[in-house]
């Protein structure tokens, strides 16, 4: 119940006042209902419409509504259920607004709750990414939380129909302790006896929160892999996957309305027990008088409703318990890995550093239990001048280049920048001086234009064009019905694969890095197009600090250096030519294999 206790905490942080005069009003629309059920009788009887014996409280409420003795019969009946429509009016008046209040409160809420959790995960540190599903991370975003919002509404609820209950269980005591103190007695056991329906809620839904999480783990591969699904004709086993995991979905649907309808079976079967007992308790052990035994039968047969309310808003709240346990451990886990605080990068200007990037006895590893992916890492890589980095896959150059751009920390030693370690304080400085081009393009659902004003939202038409022209992706575009602003699909999937990483690299160069990072950048273009990006890089040769992934070599022809990585660490370094000369090396073994392949 924790989890259920800090989001009504951070309710009433969000709605401070408003959620208690909401309250408030509830109790006074409870009122209202109370005073229109419990004087309707009275009034009818002083009236001469109806008569009823009146004795003990009922008396004293008689004598509230004496006035209308002095009314004339005809015109008794109509001002008593005038009153009555009247309180009806103003009661319904005043619950129409509070149930509008209280979903705005539970939108506005909802909102804040999606805000927060995504705001802390776009501030988490790479780290949390590697380790976390991005499938889990939508379902956390889109299901739990509306799942969240839905428990949160059943817990409005759950109040309301307390406040309710209470008013009208104090009216009854008003009307007889005795009689109304049985009830409660009987309406306790039958909720003592239904706990075994919360304890099923709240285990159904943690089968529901890990069903949302294979299924969308499940679609995310799937459309992730459409390709390969339809190159491979493994549509009939990926239908297999979905009819089976869907039929877990709807089993699981059915089992929660079996459950809920099964509950409030017991509960008004054991109700319709209770009020036969009642009655022939208040007639036979209590004396109750007529008056009497009608208010309170008009009270109670308004109360089973709401008490039945309660219970079913108990076992909602439970099943959505381990929603609110998943989003606050998101959230938890989002603000352990928080990179700096929020709003943090406002007003950051590019780092300038004028000697190097230094890394100093590097280690680092994944996870405690792991094996070190990078180890005993001593490198410089002087300001202005492209470095290459090359190996095997798996040898670790990937996850130097996260350390050095600050996406991840070393475990042990130091990435120094002009000598000062890169922590906290000059992080943001950094990433604003980098563009990062990865070997797998990402490109948003939109425009050309949109996707290059994305990193620089001032940059003018003739700048576009300019980048463009730099990546080799100018001609293309201007063969593109609409040019920039033609829509390019989900990542870029109506342009082929060198089409959408020479649009990245576009993108990269007209931010204006004082560091470009480019991983694999150059894999999916042709010979004639990687030859004029070599031409481009080679023009920006003392410009900018250029830092280069290669397996294909050719690409790093005119690096001022190269750093030769094998099971994470460096065991060659040097220029390009001078270990392509040293015929026993690594670096040599790899460049001939590749020259043997083009032969």
């Amino acid at each position: 119940m924790k989890h259920l206790f800090y989001f009504l905490k951070q309710i009433h942080v969000y709605s401070g006042s408003i959620l208690y005069i909401n309250l408030l009003m509830m109790v006074f629309i409870s009122l209202l209902e109370g005073i229109g059920i419990l004087l309707l009788v009275p009034m009818i009887s002083i009236s001469g419409i109806a008569s009823l014996d009146a004795g003990g409280t009922s008396t004293s409420i008689s004598n509230m509504f004496v006035f209308l003795q002095d009314f004339p019969s005809m015109l008794g009946l109509p001002v008593v259920l005038g009153i009555y429509v009247l309180l009806v009016i103003g009661q319904n008046l005043l619950q129409r607004r509070v149930t509008i209040k209280n979903m705005i409160i539970q939108q506005e809420f909802f909102r804040y709750i999606r805000l927060e959790t995504y705001d802390a995960l776009l501030h988490s540190n790479w780290n949390l990414f590697v380790k976390k599903r991005k499938s889990d991370l939508i379902n956390l975003l889109t299901v739990e939380i509306a799942r969240v919002s839905v428990g949160t509404n059943s817990f409005l609820q759950f109040m309301a129909s307390l406040v309710f209950t209470f008013i009208q269980i104090g009216l009854a005591f008003w009307l007889s302790p005795n009689i109304t103190l049985f009830v409660l007695i009987c309406g306790l056991v039958i909720i003592f006896l239904n706990r075994t329906f919360l304890k099923r809620s709240l285990a159904l839904g943690k089968r529901n929160v890990e069903l949302g999480k294979n299924y969308f783990a499940g679609l995310t591969d799937q459309i992730n892999g459409i390709k390969d699904i339809k190159s491979n004709t493994l549509e009939e086993s990926r239908m297999d996957w979905y009819r089976s995991i869907t039929k877990g979905m709807q089993d699981e649907q059915v089992e929660h309305t079996k459950l809920k309808t099964t509950s409030q079976s017991y509960y008004k079967i054991s109700s319709a027990v209770l009020v036969a007992a009642f009655i022939y308790a208040a007639v036979k052990l209590f004396h109750a008088e007529a008056s009497q035994l009608m208010l309170i039968i008009l009270i109670f047969s308004r109360l089973w409703p709401k008490v039945a309310g309660i219970q079913a808003s108990m076992e909602q709240i439970a099943t959505t318990l381990p929603a609110f346990k998943a989003v606050k451990a998101l959230q938890d886990e989002c603000r352990n890995a928080k990179e700096f605080e929020k709003g943090a990068n406002q007003h950051i200007k590019p780092i300038q550093f004028i000697k190097d990037i230094e890394c100093r006895n590097v280690y680092f590893r994944y996870n405690q239990d792991a094996s070190y992916a990078l180890q005993h890492i001593n490198l410089i890589i002087p300001s202005n001048q492209m470095t290459a980095f090359v190996g095997r896959s798996g040898a670790g150059k990937s996850t130097l280049i996260d350390l050095l751009m600050g996406l991840n920390q070393p475990e042990k030693g130091q990435v120094l920048i002009d000598g000062i370690p890169l922590s906290k304080d000059n992080l943001l400085s950094l990433r604003r001086a980098i563009s990062y081009v990865p070997q797998d393009p990402f490109l948003f659902n939109a425009s050309i234009r949109e996707n290059l004003l994305l990193v620089e939202p001032n940059a003018s038409e003739e700048q576009m064009w300019e980048a463009l022209e730099f990546s080799s992706a100018a001609e293309f575009v201007r063969r593109l019905p609409q040019g920039l602003d033609s829509l390019i699909g989900d990542r870029g999937i109506k342009l082929s694969g060198g089409e959408r990483q020479r649009l990245v690299l576009a993108r990269a160069i007209l931010r204006n890095p004082s560091i470009l990072v480019l991983d694999e950048a150059t894999s999916a273009l042709d010979t004639e197009n990687e030859a004029k990006i070599q031409e481009a890089l080679g023009r920006l040769k003392g410009k900018m600090t250029i830092i280069v992934i290669a397996h294909r070599l050719s690409t790093i022809r005119n690096a001022d250096q190269v750093i030769v990585l094998e099971q994470g660490e460096i065991i060659q370094q040097g220029g390009f030519t001078q270990l392509a000369e040293e015929k026993s090396n690594t670096f040599s073994k790899l460049l001939g294999k590749q020259m043997e392949a083009v032969q």
